[in-house]
């Protein structure tokens, strides 16, 4: 009787932790790469190795879009906003769940984040927003749109940067300058409101928007597990 010979082991395939983050698409734009990142069940966007955002919670985003409407005149019907920056797509869900809101433009720079949104992963967020037909996506730089478009909005509601003293690109600095925040004036109706979303308090931004001739100045926080608030920076144009 011939002696059985035990089977050699498997080697064992490397496991991925569940925390650990997969990159989804890698892409060079006009102002850097861009990076589409899965950790688990939640997204994450880079830029230039830089974190903007991600899934996994969205609170702010959505405070960008309510503290915005609810700032507004009583009585406005209808009003437009201008949203800086698709992100993940939260601002613009949650303004395309709300009735209340007229046409909603979103202005987005990186093609790649536009795609992912139309065609990629991020469309089980945004789809149905997308195709609301009071949304509109402009494929432009947001400061671009600013200085040259004759259009006027009721709200604009900005986040392209983790805040004002922590810009993404070198550029973006401009848009919280005088001249960027004029700009912003002009595109603003009578009594419109401008809201910037920020990863931490700025009281120097504040004293800027009042310097602009802003009225109503004010900040909303939100409270994070660990650090400082993300907040929203609120200002009026004079009616």
């Amino acid at each position: 009787m011939s002696a059985t010979t035990a089977p050699e082991p498997m080697e064992s395939l490397p496991t991925r932790l569940p925390d650990t983050p997969v990159v989804l698409d890698r892409r060079e734009g006009p102002f850097g790469e861009v990076v589409l990142r899965e950790r688990g069940e939640h997204f994450e966007i880079i830029a230039n190795g830089c974190f903007l955002m991600d899934t996994s919670d969205g609170r702010s985003e959505r405070l960008l879009i309510d503290a915005a409407l609810a700032a507004l005149p009583v009585g406005r019907t209808g009003p437009s906003v201008l949203i800086g920056g698709l992100g993940v797509g939260f601002s613009l869900v949650r303004a395309a769940g709300e009735g209340r809101w007229g046409r909603i433009t979103v202005v987005e720079r990186e093609q790649a984040i536009v795609d992912w949104h139309r065609d990629g992963p991020l469309d089980r967020i945004s789809g149905p927003a997308l195709a609301d037909p009071r949304t509109g996506i402009l494929h432009t730089d947001l400061l671009t749109h600013l200085r040259t478009t004759t259009e006027r909005y009721d709200a604009l509601c900005l986040d392209i940067d983790n805040g004002p003293d922590w810009t993404v690109t070198e550029g973006n600095e401009s848009l919280y300058s005088p001249a960027g925040l004029a700009h912003c004036q002009d595109r603003l109706n009578p009594g419109g409101v401008l809201a910037v979303w920020s990863a931490q308090p700025s009281p120097a931004f504040e004293q800027a928007l009042r310097n602009a001739g802003f009225s109503g100045v004010r900040t909303e926080e939100v409270a994070v597990a660990r650090g400082v608030p993300d907040v929203v920076h609120l200002a009026l144009r004079a009616g």
